[in-house]
């Protein structure tokens, strides 16, 4: 891209593109551990946190298996749950950093941001009850997963989620787990707090209404970023080192005009959410779980259905859903175009063939599009059986980018997840994918740092300043330190 320089160099060790969590916690991260890093965050909203961080627009859920079914795969006549101990050391990770940041008067207030809630998994039928039992039996030989509860008993379930358990007979066929020690999560409010900290205790630099049109190779550093006021269309020539691209959906569509070979074949398939909101209070308050059921025989994981407690700004909400639509915006305050821009002759036939191998899927994405809200509320009537459409409404929620990957056949593989393409000597990063991505963010994070500054990580004193901020980082997981790195930060966080 040739444009005329409008601004003087500005030079910066790293520079982020876009000011959700993930950019939050690598800029807060690598400030810790070295302070003297000049930092520049870019976002092309008004404001941070408006797109996939933002409360309404995810699922608020501490994703950490303890619920989440399609953790635990069933093969054979056994349960993988390898990918769940992944998951739930990762966020306890997450939530190792956050208490760290408390204990150091960094962080404030994490009852805005974090709070206790059981989180249950429900299913019906034998076929479905079945794989629970074998689940709950597979999960509580882990120390991670001893306090699991399993019940078939309706009486129990009353007790549990007594809002879902109503107006049913004793003879119906369904069994639930319950851990007590999950969390309901607000990004929003999270993400807010940690760019707080980043310009007031850190001076670190967060620039809104700032769209980069470009990243270019430059003779004197690694890139030059090419940003274009949003308001005034002021363009300025912004040098760097390095550069995180944390963009959410966006983020392919930037990697794809960087000249670097890594970022080939890679495509999105992009996925709009939607939730049923409560608004009566009365059944509001009748609900105090999460609650997590299993996808239809031929759905995609993200159409899991669940009831959560939500805490966003200070008021207890209940949401049901997810329900998925299509647009082919990569982000909820994106263009119609994005998909269509972002076919490249590398990428077209990985997502021909991810199309024509997903087909199921795009059936999917049709009957959810065509849903009626009564539809909907049908839905919701498998868990709560005499919900009334008058008490909920509908809610447009984030848009999601699932992963389209060049595999060894050249052929195109969907993605869930989230996946971090790099340059190979680590002065670029980009995030693509979803789910479950801000739960896992420090994990993610701390691979970008480490990717871009090696030299950082594996120093005496990066080694020690990380052993003091995320102990689980690289540690072998053992009973002992998991429930001590569980107590403190129960103790921190307040839950």
């Amino acid at each position: 891209m040739s444009l005329k320089q409008t601004d003087v160099n500005k030079d910066y060790d790293l520079i982020c593109v876009g000011a959700g969590i993930m950019t939050a916690t690598l800029a807060l991260l690598t400030k810790l551990v070295k302070p003297e890093l000049n930092i520049l965050i870019l976002e092309r909203l008004d404001n941070v946190a408006l797109e996939s961080s933002a409360a309404w627009n995810n699922a608020g859920t501490g994703h950490s298996a303890l619920c989440e079914l399609n953790y635990t795969p069933e093969k054979g006549n056994t349960v993988d749950c390898t990918k769940a101990y992944s998951i739930c050391t990762q966020f306890e990770l997450s939530k190792q950093f956050w208490s760290y940041l408390v204990e150091e008067n960094l962080l404030d207030s994490p009852r805005e941001f974090i709070n206790s809630i059981p989180h249950h998994s429900w299913v019906t039928g034998e076929e479905n009850v079945s794989f629970l039992k074998k689940r709950f039996e597979a999960l509580r030989t882990n120390f991670m997963f001893e306090s699991i509860e399993f019940t078939d008993a309706l009486e129990k379930m009353k007790e549990w989620f007594p809002l879902i358990a109503a107006n049913r007979s004793e003879d119906e066929v369904m069994a639930a787990t319950r851990i007590e020690c999950g969390v309901e999560m607000n990004f929003g409010a999270l993400t807010q707090k940690l760019f707080h900290i980043l310009e007031t205790k850190y001076n670190t630099k967060v620039q809104c209404n700032e769209e980069v049109l470009d990243i270019d190779p430059d003779d004197t550093v690694e890139w030059s970023v090419i940003v274009e006021n949003t308001k005034t269309k002021k363009k300025q020539f912004l040098d760097a080192e390095h550069v995180f691209i944390g963009a959410g959906g966006g983020s392919l569509l930037l990697l794809q005009k960087v000249e670097i070979e890594e970022k080939e074949g890679y495509g999105g398939f992009p996925v709009s959410g939607e939730w049923l909101v409560c608004k009566n209070k009365d059944i509001i308050n009748k609900h105090h779980a999460k609650v997590y059921s299993k996808a239809g025989p031929k759905d995609p994981p993200m159409s899991t259905p669940h009831l959560d407690t939500r805490f966003i700004d200070g008021e207890k909400q209940l949401i049901f859903g997810p329900f998925a639509g299509f647009s082919p915006k990569f982000l909820k305050q994106g263009s119609f175009l994005d998909l269509f821009k972002s076919i490249k002759g590398d990428n077209v036939k990985p997502m021909l063939n991810a199309f024509w191998d997903n087909l199921p899927l795009t059936k999917y994405l049709i009957e959810q599009v065509t849903a009626s809200h009564e539809d909907r509320m049908n839905d919701l009537r498998k868990f709560i059986k005499n919900a009334k459409s008058e008490d909920w409404e509908i809610l447009v929620a984030g848009q999601r980018v699932q992963i389209i990957k060049k595999d060894d056949f050249e052929r195109g593989k969907l993605q869930f997840g989230t996946e971090v393409v790099k340059s190979k000597d680590g002065s670029i990063t980009c995030l693509l994918g979803a789910s479950p991505g801000a739960s896992t963010a420090v994990h993610v994070m701390l691979e970008v740092f480490e990717t871009a500054f090696p030299e950082i990580v594996n120093s005496k004193e990066g080694k020690e300043k990380l052993e003091e901020i995320v102990s689980l980082w690289k540690a072998e997981i053992t009973p002992e330190l998991f429930k001590k790195a569980i107590n403190n930060s129960a103790k921190a966080l307040q839950l």
